[in-house]
C-alpha cells in the first residue's frame, strides 16, 4: 500500500521524562488499517513489495528488562525489538488497480516508443528511432541525449543482443533519470504547514487541490482552503463545493483582494489550530508578467502572516502541453521558488516523456501525478513505476 506522505518518527525519549511534540508526515490515504505487529513472520513476497516508507522505523534505544535467574547475579538483556508493522498483501492492490490506470493512460507514449524494439537488430538505425521517438514524446533534447547516451553504455557493459532487451535497459535508465523527482510532501513539520498552489487556467488546479483536501481530511488533518482565486469567475464557488464535500472550513472573500484572503486565512489557520493552509490562487500565464507579480506579493503577505512560510509552493501542470509545461516550471520556478509539482491529465496523452525533460533541467520534485477525474487517480509519482508504465 501507498500513501501520500511519510511518517517522521524519532528517537524514542527516555522512560522517566514526558515525551516531546515530534512533528509527524501524515500517511495518505489510509486504505486499509495496518497492524501494529504480524501474528507470525511476514512473508518475503509481501514484505518485498511494501514501500520502505510505509515500515516505522523501530526506536533507536529500547529499554532493557532484568531476565528472571535464581541466581543474585541477575544480568540485564535487553527487551525484544518490537517487529515493523507491515501492511497485508490485500492492502496493495489499490496500488495494482493505479499501475493499470497509469499504464492505459500512457498507452499513446509508450505504443510510440515500442515500436522501436520490434526489430531483430541492435544497431544505429534502433538508436536514431528510438531518438525520433523519444523527442515525438516531448523528452526533450538534453534528456534524449542523456538516455541514448546511458543506454549505449548499459548495452555494451551488459553485451544484450536483443531489442527487447534493449528496451529493459531503457526502463532502467529512465528510472534513474526520474529517481531525483521521486520525493515524498512533508506535512506536520510546521504548524500549519502553508502551501501556495500556481498554476495557469485549464491545469486542473483547484480540482487537484480538492483531492489533496480530501486525503488531508481523510487522515484527520484539520485543513483551511484560502479561496485567493478572485480573478475566475466561479474559482471560489467550485472550492467551496470541495470544501463542503470534504467538511474543511474555508476563508474567501467575494471580489477580495488574494493576498487579503491569503493573509486572512494563514491566521485564522494559526488561531483554529489547524494542521494545512492551501491556498488556491489564480492562474497565471508565465508571459503575463503584471499577474505574476501579484503572485510574488501573495507568497511576501504569507510570510508577513507566518514568517516561515509558506512552507510549500506547488506548480500543477497539464502533462498534455509537452515541452509548455517544461517552459512553465521555469518560469514559476524563476518567479517563486517553486518545492514541488502536481502532474494532472497524463491519460491519453502523448507526451509524457515531458518528466524525462523536467528532470534533466529541472529537477522540482513531482509530488503527484494524475490519470483521470477521480479522488483516487491522483497518487503519489514513483520513478520505476512510470518507467515501466511508459515502456514497458
Amino acid at each position: 500500500m501507498f500513501s501520500f506522505f511519510k511518517k517522521k518518527f524519532g528517537a524514542a525519549p527516555p522512560p522517566t521524562s514526558a515525551p516531546e511534540p515530534v512533528p509527524v508526515v501524515v500517511p495518505v490515504p489510509a486504505l486499509a488499517p495496518i497492524p501494529a505487529a504480524p501474528p507470525d513472520p511476514v512473508p518475503a513476497q509481501v514484505a518485498a513489495a511494501v514501500p520502505p516508507e510505509l515500515v516505522p522505523v523501530p526506536p533507536a534505544s529500547v529499554p532493557v528488562e532484568r531476565a528472571p535467574s535464581a541466581s543474585h547475579d541477575a544480568v540485564e538483556v535487553p527487551a525484544p525489538v518490537p517487529v515493523p508493522a507491515v501492511a497485508p498483501a490485500p492492502a496493495l492492490e489499490p496500488r495494482r488497480s493505479w499501475m493499470e490506470k497509469l499504464r492505459q493512460g500512457l498507452r499513446k507514449t509508450s505504443s510510440s516508443i515500442a515500436q522501436v524494439f520490434t526489430g531483430t537488430r541492435i544497431d544505429d538505425a534502433l538508436y536514431e528511432e528510438l531518438e525520433a521517438a523519444l523527442l515525438m514524446a516531448d523528452a526533450g533534447v538534453k534528456a534524449t541525449e542523456f538516455l541514448l547516451e546511458d543506454l549505449k553504455r548499459r548495452v555494451k557493459e551488459t553485451k544484450t543482443t536483443e531489442p527487447q532487451a534493449v528496451r529493459g535497459l531503457l526502463v532502467e535508465s529512465l528510472a534513474a533519470l526520474l529517481k531525483p523527482l521521486e520525493k515524498s510532501l512533508a506535512v506536520g513539520v510546521h504548524t500549519p504547514t502553508v502551501m501556495m498552489v500556481v498554476g495557469v487556467n485549464g491545469a486542473g488546479k483547484t480540482t487537484s487541490i480538492g483531492k489533496l483536501t480530501r486525503h488531508l481530511a481523510e487522515a484527520n488533518q484539520k485543513v483551511l482552503l484560502a479561496a485567493a482565486d478572485t480573478f475566475r469567475a466561479a474559482a471560489r464557488e467550485q472550492l467551496s463545493v470541495w470544501a463542503d464535500r470534504t467538511q474543511v472550513e474555508i476563508v474567501s472573500q467575494e471580489g477580495g483582494d488574494p493576498a487579503s484572503v491569503t493573509f486572512d486565512a494563514v491566521n485564522a489557520g494559526r488561531a483554529r489550530a489547524c494542521d494545512v493552509v492551501l491556498a488556491d490562487t489564480a492562474g497565471r500565464l508565465p508571459t503575463q508578467l503584471h499577474l505574476m507579480e501579484e503572485l510574488k506579493k501573495i507568497k511576501r503577505v504569507i510570510t508577513k502572516a507566518q514568517a516561515d512560510a509558506p512552507h510549500e509552493v506547488l506548480l500543477v501542470v497539464d502533462g498534455n502541453t509537452g515541452q509548455n509545461a517544461l517552459s512553465q516550471v521555469k518560469s514559476f520556478d524563476d518567479a517563486l521558488g517553486l518545492t514541488g509539482l502536481i502532474v494532472t491529465k497524463l491519460d491519453g496523452t502523448a507526451k509524457g516523456g515531458v518528466l524525462a525533460a523536467i528532470a534533466r533541467e529541472r529537477a522540482i520534485p513531482v509530488y503527484f501525478i494524475g490519470v483521470g477525474e477521480k479522488l483516487e487517480d491522483l497518487q503519489t509519482f514513483n520513478a520505476r513505476e512510470f518507467a515501466q508504465a511508459l515502456l514497458e
